[in-house]
């Protein structure tokens, strides 16, 4: 259903939609009765449970996020979900302070994240090194507490008709609570108690020093505080106020460094420093982290019918994470500053805000919501322990690198209503609605010392690198501040068209200022057999706009090839030198969804069975760095002198996904043994690559550079797993309780530059164990360790890992930090 409209058909279903409003999730309480409970999620329809949809919806109440070892909001979902994955990459920059998640495969940034039904804004960096979901721009769900939500609904299926741009892969709606009183505080500490392999077969061959075989390690100590308090606000309105405060250690599972450290003596023995210096030099795990949130929602009955709601955020994070290690001989170091080499620190500053506000009423037959919504997120670099070599001895050991922001603004008037159409077996269900939505980009230059060139040259004449080592500064050429707008209606129609048939239909129409238009439809049904078993299944098309991060982002860095200096650029889509090669400018992603489930009750255990297909053109994918020869004497021959090639945003590949995700839940009242709820659930994933970019430019070149490459089409291929098993009991009988999860994570494979380097991971069993004891009716202690058996993935093999630094994949779905043992005290108010 993608194609053309005209801003006139905007303008008519933003006319209509002045006079209706989608359902409110402020207002739509969740109902704890066994599997019923009551969902807004991919429906708008008021008291549908989540067994009773046309798509699948998963539930994840705030007692599974408070039973986990963790506080991350992102790793709470993953392990509760087995459709979503939260990789936890090492060395890629910015990426290890904001880790993005992903559901069902599919890339982070195609995902919609909802807060109280309102979208939420993405995090300012955008993705670039090689890790999972390189070249997106997604929300950051760490910057949400715990203590705050309510419940978290999952909408498994495309969405975007509903709900917009990036709801390809589903919906992850965070439901905050709506609390007048009570309330709960929590103290959580743990460590990592861990012992890890170094080494898959030998050591790296060349030196002299020979490491262990194996490396015990006791950190990443993490302190999280928090507590949330529910306060009246007048006779009917609530005020519930959240906070948290974490400290993290960081975590280092770096290997042993085999290489050389210093320069050989005169007499060309090696230097006696070779036999005592630290060779566990590097700094490979989970950063170092500050972290301080506060969130509000409340609400309020204004009289006649009308009520306001509203919610504000704001959390600050500081974190700290390294690069690669320069030993002391290293061209790009000066003994003169570091006499025994040095580790340089990426150090980002999070500024993360949000506030929405919003009415509700009723007009005739018709639920009117109304709200405005502003979100911001500001990403500033500090590069610490470091230098800029051209400069030479005088050079800085700390750099503002500048950094971006991305912020954005959101206006909603929807509506829904009932309406008694002869012929069907329930009212129709109709909503309406439009979005008008403003985005800002900035990206903001540091300061000069941090990108500029300072003359100096290396010893064999080369001059040497500008920039502060590991991450040069934004220069001024690359500042931008720019804005979309974006404006979409939609309607909604669900009603059962006999007892047993449900059906429902959408489309929405949006048009942005960037790149145009876009309509979107969706058709789903369900078939209730009997009250044992229905069948559900929806067809629909989206889309993914792309994102001003991926429009607008640009760097610059220069680099000396054979003495001569050339600028390596990630180029915006529009930039001249990108046109030159082919690059146009950005367009949406198109996708076609289909699928097909099935719902079992029996009793009081459903089980439900989703298959699932999704077919994408034209996604978003950051280039190869084009760097070679005949692309750098292709871009002379343009006009651009002194470029020496680069990379940029591109759209051109196209991917089909199939799976199939598999729950069930069994609640189950032993008497004297106590009562256990138990989840079983599966994903299975496939994602082929049927489609890579080309441009006429490029492929005239001889040899033909590739735009998209095999390390990244097995990223998306073979990333993440193929599948995922889980299974979680939570157990409880009087004053004790007890979660016990078992997590096993399919195959994944670590790309190389050829398939000879092709490196496999197995798949490996993650066990969770929790014990509760509740001292007092209040006071709840409790004791657990998060990966039990501290499991680990392969170390990669000597040709993957020659410096001994990196004994670990970035693609390991579980991360690489071993065992995480904990106790936490609640205290409830």
């Amino acid at each position: 259903m993608q194609r053309t409209i005209n801003n006139k058909t905007v303008l008519a279903l933003s006319i209509a939609a002045m006079f209706a409003s989608t359902a409110q999730a402020q207002d739509s309480s969740a109902t704890e009765g066994g599997t019923a409970t009551v969902v807004v999620t991919g429906t708008r329809v008021a008291n549908r449970s989540a067994l009773d949809t046309a798509a699948a919806v998963d539930i994840i109440s705030a007692d599974t996020l408070k039973n986990t070892g963790t506080t991350e909001m992102n790793q709470a979902l993953s392990v509760a979900l087995p459709s979503l994955n939260f990789p936890r990459p090492s060395l890629t920059d910015g990426t290890d302070t904001i880790r993005p998640a992903t559901l069902r495969g599919m890339a982070p940034d195609q995902t919609l994240v909802l807060v109280n039904s309102k979208r939420r804004h993405s995090s300012a960096l955008v993705n670039l090194n090689g890790s999972v979901g390189r070249g997106s721009a997604a929300v950051d769900m760490n910057t949400i507490p715990t203590a705050i939500v309510k419940n978290i609904e999952v909408l498994r299926d495309g969405a975007a008709a509903q709900y917009g741009s990036d709801a390809i892969a589903g919906v992850i709606n965070l439901r905050l609570r709506t609390d007048r009183s009570g309330g709960e505080g929590s103290v959580t500490y743990g460590a990592r108690i861990t012992e890890y392999d170094l080494w898959n077969d030998v050591p790296p061959s060349g030196g002299t020093w020979s490491g262990p075989a194996s490396r015990e390690r006791t950190d990443g100590q993490s302190t999280t505080v928090s507590a949330w308090k529910g306060l009246p606000l007048g006779e009917s309105g609530y005020l519930t106020i959240a906070a948290e405060y974490k400290d993290q250690a960081k975590t280092e599972r770096g290997g042993y460094d085999m290489r050389q450290q210093y320069p050989k003596l005169a007499n060309g023995a090696f230097d006696p420093r070779e036999n005592t210096i630290n060779r566990f030099n590097a700094w490979y795990g989970d950063p170092e982290m500050q972290q301080t949130t506060l969130f509000a929602n409340a609400g309020n009955d204004l009289g006649n019918g009308m009520k306001a709601y509203g919610w504000a955020s704001y959390q600050k994070r500081e974190a700290r994470s390294a690069g690669y290690f320069r030993p002391a001989q290293d061209a790009r170091n000066i003994q003169a500053i570091y006499p025994d080499g040095f580790l340089p620190i990426i150090a980002p500053t999070v500024d993360d805000f949000s506030m929405t506000g919003g009415l509700t009423w009723s007009l005739g037959s018709w639920d009117i919501d109304t709200s405005l919504g502003y979100g911001k997120n500001k990403m500033r670099f500090e590069i610490q322990n470091t230098l800029n070599r051209s400069i030479g001895p005088s050079s800085k050991t700390e750099f503002d690198a500048g950094g971006f922001s991305y912020d954005q603004l959101v206006f909603n008037l929807t509506g829904v209503r009932t309406l008694d159409v002869a012929g069907l077996s329930s009212p129709l269900n109709i909503a309406v609605g439009t979005e008008v939505r403003r985005e800002g980009y900035e990206l903001f230059a540091g300061e000069p010392d941090s990108y500029r060139y300072g003359g100096q040259v290396l010893a064999n004449g080369t001059p040497a690198a500008p920039g502060a080592q590991v991450f040069p500064g934004f220069r001024p050429a690359n500042e931008i501040d720019t804005h979309r707008t974006a404006a979409g209606a939609f309607v909604d129609l669900e009603a059962n068209i006999t007892p047993q048939l449900l059906a429902s239909v959408a489309v929405r129409a949006e048009h942005y200022s960037d790149f145009g238009n876009s309509l979107a439809g969706k058709l789903a049904g369900r078939y209730d057999f009997s009250k044992i078993f229905a069948l559900r299944g929806s067809v629909q098309n989206g889309f993914r706009a792309p994102s001003p991060q991926q429009q607008n982002f640009t760097s610059t860095s220069t680099n000396f090839i054979n003495g001569v200096p050339f600028e390596i650029t990630t180029f915006k889509p529009t930039d001249p030198v990108a046109v030159a090669l082919g690059a146009q400018p950005l367009d949406a992603e198109k996708s076609v969804n289909v699928s097909l489930g099935g719902v079992l009750r029996f009793d009081r255990i459903s089980l439900t069975v989703d298959a699932y297909r999704i077919k994408i053109r034209d996604r978003i994918v950051l280039s190869e760095n084009l760097t070679q020869a005949n692309v750098r004497n292709y871009i002379a021959s343009q006009g651009f002198v002194g470029v020496g090639g680069g990379r940029f945003f591109i759209n051109g590949v196209n991917t089909t996904t199939d799976g199939v995700d598999i729950v069930m839940n069994w609640p189950v009242n032993a008497g004297a043994a106590g009562r256990f709820d138990t989840t079983l659930a599966a994903n299975f994933n496939s994602t082929e690559v049927t489609k890579t970019p080309v441009t006429a430019q490029l492929a005239a070149l001889t040899p033909a550079p590739v735009l998209f490459d095999r390390a990244n089409i097995i990223a998306i291929e073979e990333g993440q797993p193929k599948n995922k098993f889980s299974a979680n009991v939570n157990w409880k009988l009087g004053q004790f309780g007890a979660t016990f999860r078992a997590t096993r994570y399919g195959k994944t494979m670590t790309p190389g530059t050829t398939a000879a380097f092709d490196f496999p991971l197995a798949a490996r069993t993650i066990v969770d164990l929790e014990g509760r004891y509740a001292l007092t009716p209040k006071l709840t202690l409790a004791l657990g360790a998060d990966n039990l058996f501290d499991q680990y993935p392969e170390t990669l093999p000597p040709a993957l890992n020659t410096t001994g630094n990196t004994p670990f994949s970035n693609y390991s779905p579980f991360g690489r930090s071993g065992r995480f043992v904990y106790a936490r005290a609640n205290y409830a108010f």
